[in-house]
């Protein structure tokens, strides 16, 4: 089957709100993917950053066969190993005073459960979050998403949104008061352009949260697991939230997330006030275990910050020698991005890289975002690099 056929069918029954690329993938192989023609591709975006330890790694491979043919599906009414062994996994790596963990289908789904609990351990209704966030595309998380272009469409569903700047610790402060559930944000903005706060915001919002009897939550839906250099991106500046949720590369490609809590906030929660038909299946969980597994064995947290920083130095190589191409690179680890400054030749490069053999994504406008496979082989990270810079140079 050709991709104008595969086009032409999926014309008639898809539902229409995203904008495809021309390319009908396949399979993938650690950090490659085959499209329908046998086409092969440098993948860059790792499926969103979800397949963490490249596509199809044979450990999550086999773990998901093994429970496949065990046990799938039960109900949360019983106990299953792979999920207990998951939960303490989590529970092991997360900072001391996390030590609750419920597990979920999505990233979304997790920022939901946060959201749910900031209410029930508090009391109140409102939350704070920053512009250009991004949290996913519930309701709830909607609720408190910093781009205007996924919340307007809504807008008549939602609460009135209090949003302040992104490390903009002061605007934080005067927004944090006693009607404050909880402050919700991401350690680093990853779909918002690939922005690192400055030294200190972290725990000058702990400052402020605690202050109010707030709670703080940690979206580490695309930072954690390694990504940026750290088991999670908390770690970088040695702030605890109240809250964390994890998602994308904690499953490598399984759909799956979590959050954590407190102790102090697990006690305010009791059975039936969250659940899920899906929630922590045993295929699910088996794949966290796996994903867990690797990134231990093979030391990819480590790997990421080594290698990131690599990639690092080249992009802003590539931008103090090309001033009126870039403006600067930024990120943390393996999630990395370089600012254009033509934001109408960024609109262009996905497609421009895809011609030459790599997929790679454009946020922001204009922030070209590196997050790839954890364990991608450097010769593939940077020649595919190599040629996304020349193709910036080019247009």
């Amino acid at each position: 089957m050709n991709l104008e056929e595969i086009q032409r069918r999926e014309a008639r029954v898809f539902l229409p709100v995203v904008n495809r690329m021309p390319v009908a993938l396949v399979e993938g192989r650690g950090s490659r993917v085959v499209d329908v023609a046998g086409r092969e591709y440098v993948d860059l975006t790792a499926g969103w950053g979800v397949c963490s330890i490249g596509h199809c790694h044979p450990t999550l491979v086999e773990a998901i066969r093994e429970q496949a043919g065990r046990l799938m599906q039960t109900t949360n009414l019983f106990y299953t190993l792979p999920q207990l062994d998951a939960a303490e996994a989590l529970v092991a790596l997360a900072p001391d005073p996390l030590t609750r963990v419920f597990f979920v289908n999505s990233g979304t789904e997790a920022v939901e459960g946060a959201l749910k609990l900031a209410h029930r351990a508090t009391g109140r209704r409102q939350f704070v979050s920053t512009g250009q966030s991004f949290h996913g595309r519930t309701l709830g998380a909607l609720g408190v998403i910093g781009q205007a272009k996924h919340r307007d469409p809504y807008r008549d569903l939602l609460p009135e949104p209090l949003v302040v700047p992104f490390g903009d610790a002061d605007a934080a402060a005067a927004a944090i008061d006693a009607s404050t559930a909880a402050f919700i944000v991401e350690p680093v903005q990853g779909e918002g352009g690939v922005n690192v706060p400055p030294p200190g915001y972290l725990a000058r919002l702990r400052e402020h949260c605690d202050a109010v009897g707030a709670l703080l939550i940690f979206d580490e839906v695309q930072t954690g697991i390694g990504r940026t250099g750290r088991m999670l991106a908390m770690e970088h500046d040695g702030v605890v939230p109240d809250v964390v949720t994890l998602g994308k590369g904690l499953g490598g490609g399984f759909p799956v997330a979590a959050f954590l809590c407190s102790e102090g906030v697990a006690e305010t929660v009791k059975p039936g006030d969250h659940g899920g038909t899906y929630i922590g299946n045993p295929l699910a969980t088996a794949a966290v275990n796996a994903v867990l597994q690797v990134v231990e064995e093979d030391k990819l947290v480590q790997r990421a910050d080594e290698v990131g920083s690599k990639l690092a130095a080249r992009l802003r190589a590539f931008a103090d020698a090309h001033p009126e191409r870039a403006s600067g690179e930024r990120g943390l680890g393996l999630l990395r991005g370089l600012v254009l400054r033509d934001a109408e030749a960024a609109a262009g490069l996905p497609r421009r890289a895809l011609d030459a053999g790599i997929l790679v994504n454009v946020t922001a406008g204009n922030v070209m975002r590196f997050f790839p496979a954890l364990n991608i082989p450097e010769d593939e990270l940077f020649t595919a690099t190599d040629t996304l810079l020349e193709l910036i140079q080019a247009s």
